[in-house]
């Protein structure tokens, strides 16, 4: 979706994934031990722990946590072995979606997102069906109360972003894949906290939502993925009005 639709629909849910530390310390738990097991433990020298490291201070996750998932990670304690896959799929009204999935199970993570679809109206589509329309970047959602569009250009363009838009109530830095963990380092540098911060599926196009219902569908489909245990993220190229929202 896009970064104005995205901060209406990140404003919506934020209430609801606040009320969900067990499944956000569990994302971040596999993405910290994924880190780890990629590039170290020492987040100095590897990027993606850093950065994911930022996110479980911003989360508050226990200091434990994090140091058992590193662990885990470096082979000084035991743990399951890590799966990343990305499933898509369509909602009501032709919206596609794109499914960041982290797992032990392959099988029980296509099984739940699958059925996720089918409840909610809509189906899973085959691998490569929608990539085409999504680019793969970083994008941070600052609201405007948070800084000023100067110094947050300064910050963000010094430290590689490609761009920073201003939408009003909040500002959408993006950036190269390659770059996102130095703005997001620069970012919190300067202490700006981003209310969403992710390497995302952009969509090229987006589909517009105008009718209530099938916007209350496609973003209770989002609600059911998110809440699965084994999925990271949930990226979408619908455009709902904003009155919709409620």
């Amino acid at each position: 979706m896009s970064g104005h639709s995205k901060w209406h629909t990140t404003k919506r849910h934020k209430a609801v994934i606040d009320a969900k530390r067990g499944k956000i310390f569990s994302v971040l738990a596999k993405e910290i031990t994924l880190a780890a097991r990629a590039g170290g433990g020492d987040p100095t020298s590897n990027a993606k722990l850093r950065t994911q490291l930022l996110k479980a201070r911003a989360a508050n996750m226990p200091t434990d946590n994090i140091d058992r998932a590193v662990k885990k990670g470096t082979g000084e304690l035991p743990g399951v072995t890590y799966e990343e896959i990305v499933y898509e799929g369509y909602a009501p009204g032709g919206v596609g979606i794109i499914v960041e999935v982290t797992t032990d199970n392959k099988n029980r993570a296509v099984g739940e997102v699958r059925s996720s679809f089918t409840k909610a109206g809509g189906n899973l589509a085959a691998p490569g069906a929608l990539a085409f329309n999504f680019q793969r970047k970083g994008q941070f959602l600052i609201s405007a109360d948070a800084t000023t569009e100067d110094a947050l250009m300064e910050v963000a363009l010094e430290a590689g972003a490609d761009d920073v838009i201003n939408n009003g109530d909040h500002f959408e830095v993006l950036c190269s894949v390659q770059e996102y963990d130095a703005v997001a380092k620069a970012l919190e540098d300067k202490g700006i906290k981003p209310e969403s911060s992710e390497l995302a599926y952009l969509p090229n196009t987006t589909v517009p939502v105008t009718d209530a219902d099938i916007a209350k569908k496609i973003l209770r489909l989002i609600d059911t993925l998110d809440e699965l245990d084994d999925v990271k993220a949930v990226h979408a190229n619908h455009e709902i009005d904003p009155s919709l929202l409620g």
